[in-house]
């Protein structure tokens, strides 16, 4: 294998180089940005294999190699690609074979320099090619600015970067003088490759002078330059100088006295320090922090003054929503380091949302020159003793700050948050926008533990309560004064577990805790213990929670008051006291009990003064229980263990509840206080207040959603299955079951709302500007309580039932459907109102209830609101399993009007099974409000949404996303009820179908479990590859925590793999679908991709243990890549807004309450693909055999205007072929182009690609047949005439040699002839030569008598019957006029006369349609040879027998059992008709082309020309005119009626009614809504029995419609007309420029150039030429002047013909062509007769949008003579059956019997409401047409009204007018 390697550059990705360009380039310049194509080729050896391939690329510089592509394996394998390569590399796969491994790489940048290699390895041979890349860049343009400024020295800088290679700067001044540079050129390379070039220039001597610095790159001919008056820089250097000398003064000054102030305590701390060591050789670190507390007092900024260096000052009115942190944005997006002190708040809000217990960290990441990002370098030099920016923000204040700036409901779920990372919570906030502190109790309400108290350790019980309510011992810990001893850390390590340390409290000891907090002293945090029940492993048994007052106690003594009414002990860390502290703390009340001192005698505080701790302990009396000391020589577990002791002794307790009291007694103000929170709170209680049992609750006032929904969900389904219909007709059943929805939601409705539920209404009704949130979630909180407690009691029950021996099955049973309904949520109230609006929406819908008298109309818009917010909405009841899909709907539709419109939606839904972490994992990834651990069993699926900020959306191609979490999955409680399994299924089948992001969840531990939803998921995702679906799933296997678990797992990755493939299988199965299916077929599944492996929530042990880190980080891992796919999200899955999406769901929702769901979905967004594309096929379609039109045409004409022997047979066909495969390539060009175009859905329809490739080859093999005939028959034709006008040739030959005779003898006359005599001597001439010629007479041929031999060698093989009746039978000309009559005698007796079989009733009826059919394709043939120019053939009649046999054979007309008296007459008859009109062809033919009377024809002209010799008379213009009438008018004429079929099928689209022919389903639509409009029974009759010549009679109807106005079809006449006369006139001046000996010379290049256009009459132009003696010049300028009055003639010609002259006169027939395509296949539903509507030609299966009842096909019950008004779109779904020969089917098993038809339920009642409106207008007018009684039709047919019936098929078609 030998290589050649070159390089091409290329800016628009292109393709590689040919074979052609081999020219050996070494070496390639190339600019930054652009794409570069590195050529690479190889020949191909014997050996040859492209699987055995290997290329790659590599890249050296500076000795340093780099992958940059790989290629093996048959694929791109880039694991080991460099990093700056990834995304920017590509390979032209389709070339391998062809020798070519080119390498596209794109937006090279100067570091892609280098030597490339190009490595190529196949079987033994390695080939290695290089080339040298060089990639140049532009500079940016220069700038000049002062560098530094010292002692009136300033230097000035030239910089400029971006550019590569090195550049040159130099200095002029402004006359032109080169200036010397201080230094050499600066050059500085960044990690892009390009430098960055500067230059020093010092000022001295150029003062008041121009100062130009230029730069010139020769690599890509810059020359830049900038220029600079030196005074202005100096002007500004002068006051940066100023203020740099003083600050410089400043600095040093401080520095000095600092300095001086440091050395006296360094002195005296090293002594100590040597003290220390020598007495115990360790170091505390409570020394390292006396220094910190020792350090100055820093100025504490204010609240404003904070916020505004946070960027949060406008935030401090308008607060912080939890909707604007949701809010997908760009900053959002945002990955990386926090660079910016604006970006804090931000980092902790989004960090604490995800639960990461990094979130406190506010350090910001400076770049590598110290300097932050979006600040200025500062022009002036730095120096190095300068002080460092600030770094970072102490955590507290950044606190406080998002707090001040939150709303309250913000603040709920940020300490929520909070609380979950084990993070201390804000208890008591200084007063900082308030001008009173403010206790925290509503941000503290939602937050709910559970945990297990020494009680219930046996019994393996847990408590479960709000922490607001929870009454808990109190320990709070304050500072007196500053202290080394770290009091936070110490707090933290008494909370901790062992082995598990917890970071509640942040105390300097972590990152930013040392920072000089600016804004919260004077906070009190608060945190929690709560107990496990492990006894050995727990600091405490029982819960505990501790405060941590911030700052010095005697500055927040108010707090410090708060706390001692508090606690139940309270903790002073202090190292002195004073005589005034100690005066304080002996005023306390009950201070002797509570206070302990914890002192740090590190410093040497204990005096002997009146204030000093030997005084004061006394007077406390307080022992020495009450005072710990920490010397820096005890340990801090000693510490901590005491401190335990004490915390673990009995204690009184109190709830947050509680101390709010305490708070307002002592002025400080409660955030529940405000009137919205109490207002909200006491409508809240006043509906809980009488909730004490739930199941009671919910069946006393929740009525709607209790018994009347489920069953009105049953009677829904049943209207879908059907399986209690029994003997009940099916459209009767159907119609009962409707009355029965609508008596459920009448008693709904009667029911009414409940006190609770119209107090609820009325509430969120009425709370405006965020009110109702406030109810809603003291609804929230309530209900949930309740549920907790209603919960416990039964699942204790449960517990003593299974202790007792004698329990029974069935109370366990009720006491589990207890348990399953012992939730209460707001979910239900909404689900309630729901229900309601439901309910008046039925009636409203059936005229029962005037719309005035709605009671929730402005609902919807209410929760669009809430979802605004963030609040959950519940999509599906999963109590019922059911959808209130008009409650849905009008909510997002009110949310699709909120959003303006723009509602374009990626749908994240997450699947699993119950309590695995599912909500979890939604709410940490976007921080939603899904609830979690709340103590209830809710089952269905809840909708959350995320709003797409502007500057994200065209990022992320959509503008909100909604996420779908589902609930009760395999949950245990729910595992007993009835239907749980199938519940699940079509849950499952649900929510992924929706999705667009499906997220499996599973947790690795529960492998049973796991198997299950595994199972459910693979079923779902299995039915959306059926149906066109291919959702993106992501499989999160939870609780994976070895950090090497990915890698350890690639085992079980496989294993996992292979139970998908399993499961794939076992789902095919069941839905009767191919067992060879994997999983990879049913998704584009990559383990590697789609597996995510997440370490446990929890870091620890519950109840203590905080969110593990890697557990956020993967989900934020995760989040990261949804994101990316959105960003990547293919351009022809175009996300759907709210109602595509609203459509979606009910298309779906319909097809999964069907048993078959595969059978039963309809999906709308694929009808909408597919008849997207559909139309596209048909102009497609058109092109194409337009294109063969045109093409016959040219070629029939050339035909003509050639002899037999000129004619090449072969090369017609090889260019027929040509022309065919062009066509054909071309319409699959299309094809391809439009499934890899942008077009929305197309995945969908990509089943029905093959059906259009199908259709395409058919196509061409129609097109062939179609277009071999025509040149065929023109080929015979011309033949035909050619021996005929041979004929007529030698006999005008005869006679121009006769006349010329007579010619010359009357010219050497005497005396001239006058005209009389030249008539007479011409006439004589012309009998005598006529009378020699004895022309000859064409025959005659007996049309009938060819027709019935043909017909009795046909028979010969059909028995003696046949012959005998053929005998019988007489003259075929007997049967022309009498049509066939069904009679008893075509019944075949041999089989009718068994007594087990009898004929149909209807069998003459039916056979009639089937003969009917074939009579209309035999005329269609007989018209079509009828009308071409040829004569009789024998051919005719044997394609006509054939046509009958075969029809004769079709399966259906062999079912009928006709009998050989029925074969006979049918082709008597068919042959009969056929014999007159071919016998009038015949005889046609005779008379246009017999030789003597065309001779006859011939004699004026050759008396005219005789005349005109004789007398030597100027006859070019006679001749021309002649030329122009005998020649080129019949031409032109043809040329028209061959040409204006085309124009008008290509003009109908512009007709304003002519979308109906757009595509077969829109033309059906177009038909059935006319037939509405008319309302005419005979219309309706026709279509129905005799729906070819209906629609054909429409298409004729429509186009003599749209031309009836002349004016229209003129204008196409005229275009057509202009357009050939210009050729004509172009023939002309090319004959004539080319010249020739005379005028027939002239006349043969004339047609010559027009063979393929006109089909010129040789014998009239060799008439018009006879004995012509005019110039070339002179007989072509008078055929010009002919030609206008020609068209003007033609034109005044064609307005005298009628349209339907005109239109019988067409080649190409536009009835006959539209008829093509809308027709269709043809095939009919075998039950109710409708046409088959699927778009392609040749498809798989056939189908309808809309079948109607069998009745009207003529389907008859024997016994009661009415009409069957059953409709195969419900018989199919129902109990219903029909019959074959052999036994009697269900409808369900239809395909069974009619494999090729797929008959799809009905969407809705609605669907049929066309044809059941028909079938009530024309009742008893169809039962009089076909003999039978009126059909007692259900109640609800005849409310149905006509504009009901309209809209039906609007909706079936999708079609609105």
């Amino acid at each position: 294998m030998e290589g050649e390697l070159h390089v091409q550059k290329d800016k628009h990705q292109g393709t590689p180089p040919r074979r052609s360009d081999l020219e050996h380039q070494l070496k390639v310049n190339a600019v930054a940005g652009e794409n570069v194509t590195l050529s690479c080729r190889f020949k191909l050896s014997s050996d040859y294999l492209l699987t055995k391939l290997q290329i790659h690329w590599h890249v050296f510089r500076d000795h340093a190699g780099s992958v940059v592509h790989s290629y093996y394996d048959s694929a791109d394998q880039l694991q080991d690609q460099d990093v700056e390569f990834r995304g920017r590399t590509q390979l032209f796969l389709k070339e391998l074979g062809q020798g070519v491994a080119a390498l596209n790489l794109s937006r090279v940048q100067p570091s892609d320099s280098g030597d490339y290699r190009c490595i190529i390895i196949n079987s033994q041979d390695v080939l290695i090619g290089n080339v040298i890349l060089h990639v140049k860049a532009p500079y940016h343009p220069p700038e000049i600015k002062i560098l530094s400024h010292a002692g009136g020295e300033v230097i000035l800088q030239c910089m400029s970067s971006g550019g590569y290679p090195a550049a040159q700067i130099c200095w002029y001044d402004g006359k032109g003088n080169q200036l010397n540079q201080l230094e050499p050129i600066l050059l500085q390379r960044d990690e892009k490759g390009t430098f960055q070039v500067q230059s020093h220039l010092p000022a001295r001597g150029h003062q008041n002078n121009v100062v130009c610095c230029f730069l010139l790159h020769s690599a890509l001919s810059q020359n830049l330059s900038v220029c600079e008056t030196v005074p202005a820089f100096l002007n500004k250097a002068e006051a940066g100088h100023q203020s740099t000398v003083r600050n410089v003064a400043l600095f040093v000054g401080i520095t000095t006295v600092i300095v001086f102030m440091l050395i006296p305590i360094g002195l005296f701390y090293w002594k100590r320090r040597r003290q220390s060591l020598r007495a115990s050789n360790q170091t505390s670190d409570e020394e390292k922090d006396e220094l910190l507390s020792r350090q100055p007092k820093v100025e504490r900024k204010s609240l404003q003054e904070f916020l505004a260096s946070l960027g949060m000052e406008n935030l401090q009115s308008r607060k912080l929503k939890l909707r604007d942190l949701l809010e997908v944005s760009q900053g959002s997006l945002k990955e990386g380091p926090t660079r910016t002190t604006g970006e804090i708040p931000w980092h902790f809000l989004r960090k604490v949302m995800a639960l990461n217990g990094t979130a406190r960290s506010t350090k910001l990441e400076l770049r590598d020159d110290g300097i932050r990002e979006g600040e200025q370098e500062p022009n002036i030099l730095v120096l190095p003793t300068a002080l460092a920016p600030k770094r970072c923000q102490n955590p507290l204040d950044i606190l406080c700050a998002v707090l001040c700036c939150s709303d309250p409901l913000f603040q709920q779920e940020t300490l929520l948050k909070m609380s979950m990372c084990q993070f201390a919570l804000p208890l008591v906030l200084p007063p900082l926008d308030t001008p009173r502190a403010t206790f925290i109790l509503w941000a503290l309400r939602g937050i709910v533990k559970r945990w297990r108290p020494p009680a219930l350790r046996e019994s393996q019980g847990f408590q479960e309560e709000s922490l607001v309510l929870a009454a808990l011992p109190t320990f709070s810990f304050v500072r007196l004064g500053a202290c080394s001893l770290s009091k936070s850390r110490v707090l933290n390590q008494v909370l901790s577990p062992s082995q598990q340390q917890n970071d509640f409290f942040i105390h300097r000891g972590l990152e930013c805790g040392d920072v000089p907090r600016q804004i919260s002293e004077g906070l009190v945090e608060i945190a929690w213990y709560f107990p496990g029940g492990r006894e050995t492993s727990e600091p405490f048994q029982e819960p505990i929670a501790v405060t941590n007052l911030r700052g010095d106690v005697e500055l927040h003594w108010l707090q410090f008051t708060f706390l001692m009414e508090v606690s139940a002990a309270v903790f002073v860390f202090a190292e002195s006291i004073s005589e005034s502290q100690y005066h304080r703390f002996s005023c306390l009340d009950d201070s002797e009990r509570k206070l302990y001192f914890i002192l740090t005698p590190s410093l040497n505080i204990l005096g002997k003064g009146e204030g000093s701790l030997d005084n004061l302990v006394p007077m406390q009396k307080i022992n020495q229980s009450r005072l710990l000391v920490k010397y820096n020589t005890t340990n801090d577990s000693d510490l901590v263990k005491s401190l335990r002791s004490i915390l673990k002794q009995p204690h009184k307790t109190a709830s947050l509840e509680d101390m709010a009291g305490t708070a307002r007694k002592l002025d400080i103000q409660v955030d529940e206080d405000s009137e919205k929170c109490q207002r909200g709170k006491e409508r809240a209680i006043a509906i809980t207040k009488e909730i004490t049992d739930v199941v009671e609750y919910k069946n006393r006032a929740l009525k709607l959603q209790g018994e009347p929904w489920k069953c009105l969900t049953e009677v829904e389904r049943e209207l879908c299955q059907m399986k209690q219909q029994g003997e009940t007709p099916t459209e009767n059943y159907k119609s009962q079951l409707r009355q029965n929805c609508l008596r459920l939601r009448t008693e709904q409705q009667k029911y009414g709302l409940t006190g609770g539920v119209e107090m609820f209404k009325a509430t969120i009704e009425e709370e405006v500007d965020g009110k109702a949130h406030y109810f809603l979630r003291w609804m929230t909180f309530y209900l949930d309580r309740i549920s907790r407690e209603n919960r416990s009691k039964l699942q204790a029950k449960h517990k003593e039932m299974e202790r007792a021996s004698n329990h029974s099955t069935k109370r366990f049973s009720e006491l589990d459907e207890f348990i399953a309904g012992s939730s209460l949520g707001v979910e239900h109230f909404l689900r309630e109102l729901g229900q309601f609006y439901e309910a008046e929406q039925s009636r409203v819908k059936e005229d029962h209830l005037p719309q005035s008298h709605m009671k929730l109309v402005h609902l919807p818009g209410l929760v669009a609101d809430l979802m605004l917010h963030g609040f959950p909405m519940e999509l599906v009841d999963g109590g019922v399993s059911n959808i209130p899909l008009q409650w849905v709907t009008d909510v997002m539709m009110e949310l699709h009007s909120k959003l303006r419109g723009k509602s374009r939606m990626l749908v994240v839904t997450v699947l699993g099974v119950q309590s695995t972490g599912k909500s979890t994992l939604l709410n940490t990834m976007f921080g939603l409000q899904f609830p979690v651990s709340s103590g209830r069993c809710t089952r269905g699926a809840f909708m959350s949404l995320l709003q797409v900020a502007e500057d994200a959306r065209e990022d992320l191609h959509c503008d909100i996303i909604l996420l779908i979490d589902t609930e009760g999955l395999k949950a245990p409680e729910l595992a007993k009820l009835e239907d749980s399994y199938q519940h699940d299924n079509e849950l499952a089948t649900l929510v992924v179908g929706l999705s667009d992001i499906t997220i499996v969840n599973t947790a690795m531990e529960n492998a049973t479990e796991m198997q299950d939803v595994l199972q459910i998921a693979v079923h779902a995702f299995l039915r959306m590859k059926e149906i066109g679906l291919k959702p993106n799933c992501q499989f999160v296997h939870q609780n994976v925590s070895d950090v090497s678990a990915h890698e350890k797992n690639t085992m079980d990755r496989k294993r996992f793999l292979e139970q998908l493939n399993d499961m794939t299988r076992a789902s095919a199965r069941m839905e009767k679908l191919s067992q060879d299916l994997t999983f990879s077929a049913v998704l584009n599944y990559n383990p590697a991709e789609h597996d995510w492996y997440v370490p446990s929530l929890w870091h620890g042990v519950p109840p203590m243990a905080s969110v593990n880190l890697g557990y956020s980080e993967s989900m934020c891992e995760l989040r990261k890549h949804l994101i990316q796919l959105l960003k990547n999200w293919p351009s022809n899955q175009i996300l759907e807004d709210i109602p595509q999406f609203l459509e979606w769901v009910r298309n779906l929702w319909n097809g999964i309450k069907h048993e078959n769901f595969l059978f039963s979905f309809r999906n709308s967004r694929v009808a909408e693909a597919y008849n997207q594309l559909a139309l596209k096929y048909s102009e497609w379609e058109w092109r194409f055999r337009k294109e063969m039109h045109l093409w016959v045409c040219k070629k029939e004409n050339k035909i003509q205007n050639q002899t037999p022997q000129e004619l090449d047979l072969q090369s017609l066909k090889e260019e027929l072929q040509a022309k065919l495969q062009g066509g054909e390539k071309q319409m699959l060009d299309c094809l391809q182009e439009y499934y890899e175009s942008g077009v929305k859905n197309l995945h969908l329809i990509e089943k029905y690609r093959e059906d259009f490739t199908r259709s395409i080859f058919s196509l061409k093999k129609e097109l062939e047949g179609y277009s071999t005939s025509k040149y065929t028959e023109a080929i015979e034709i011309q033949k035909c005439c050619h021996k005929i006008n041979n004929i007529q040739a030698e006999y005008r030959k005869v006679l121009e040699g006769k006349v010329v005779s007579l010619l010359e003898d009357c010219r050497n006359r005497r005396h001239p002839l006058d005209q009389r005599e030249t008539e007479r001597e011409f006439g004589s001439m012309w009998k005598e030569a006529v009378s020699d010629l004895n022309p000859i007479h064409l025959q005659r041929s007996q049309v009938a008598q060819d027709l019935e031999l043909q017909l009795k060698r046909d028979l010969d093989n059909r028995g003696s019957a046949a012959r005998q009746k053929l005998q019988d039978a007489g003259s075929l000309c007997n049967y022309r006029t009498n049509p066939l009559v069904m009679a008893k005698k075509y019944l075949d007796s041999s089989y009718f006369n068994d007594v087990t079989r009898s004929p149909p009733w209807d069998w003459w009826l039916k056979v009639e349609r089937l003969v009917c059919s074939l009579k209309d394709e035999c005329n269609s043939y007989t018209a079509e040879k009828v009308h071409s120019k040829a004569d009789y053939d024998e051919t005719y009649g044997r394609e006509l027998l054939h046509m009958i046999n075969e029809w004769l054979q079709q399966e259906d007309v062999l079912n009928y059992h006709a009998s050989i008296d029925f074969e006979v007459d049918l082709k008597f008859h068919i042959l009969g008709e056929a014999a007159g009109k071919f016998q009038e062809m015949h005889t046609k033919f005779i008379q246009e082309n017999d030789p003597q009377l065309r001779l006859e024809m011939l004699k004026q002209e050759y008396l005219t020309t005789f005349r005109n010799l004789y007398l030597e008379k100027d006859t070019c213009q006679q001749r021309a005119k002649r030329f122009c009438e005998t020649c080129l008018k019949p031409a032109l004429v043809e040329h028209i009626n061959k040409q204006l079929g085309i124009r008008i099928i290509d003009n109908i689209p512009r007709h304003e009614k002519t979308d109906r022919y757009s595509s077969r389903a829109t033309f059906q639509f177009f038909i059935l809504k006319r037939l509405l409009e008319m309302m005419n029974f005979a219309d309706y009759l026709k279509y129905i029995n005799d729906y070819n010549g209906f629609i054909k009679d429409e298409i004729s109807r429509d186009i003599l419609e749209r031309y009836e106005k002349k004016e229209v079809i003129e204008v196409l006449e005229a275009e057509i007309l202009s357009a050939i006369i210009k050729k004509v006139r172009g023939a002309l001046q090319k004959a004539t420029d080319e010249g020739g000996n005379a005028v027939p010379d002239f006349i043969t290049n004339f047609c010559t150039v027009l063979e393929n256009d006109l089909a010129i009459p040789r014998g009239s132009v060799e008439m018009t030429l006879f004995q012509i003696t005019a110039g070339i010049r002179q007989f072509s300028a008078d055929v010009q002047d002919s030609l206008l009055t020609l068209e003007q003639g033609l034109a005044s010609e064609f307005k005298e013909v009628t349209l339907e002259q005109k239109l019988s006169r067409l080649q190409v027939k536009p009835e006959e062509e539209l008829f093509k395509r809308v027709f269709g296949c043809g095939q009919q539903c075998p039950f109710c007769g409708v046409h088959c509507e699927a778009e392609t030609t040749d498809h798989k299966h056939h189908y309808a949008h809309m079948h109607r009842p069998q009745g009207l096909q003529r389907c008859v019950d024997l016994f009661t003579r009415t009409r069957d008004y059953s409709i195969c779109s419900s018989a199919v779904e129902s109990a219903a059956s029909f019959s074959t020969k052999e036994k009697t089917v269900p409808f369900r098993d239809y395909r069974l019997y009619f494999p090729d038809w797929i008959i799809s339920p009905d969407v809705n009642a609605e669907a049929s409401s066309y044809w059941k409106f028909v079938s009530k207008k024309f009742n008893h007018a169809f039962a009089e047409e076909y003999s039978t009684h009126p059909v007692h039709l259900p109640d609800d047919w005849n409310r149905i009204t006509k504009e009901q019936a309209q809209e039906s098929i609007e909706k079936v078609y999708s079609i609105s007018v």
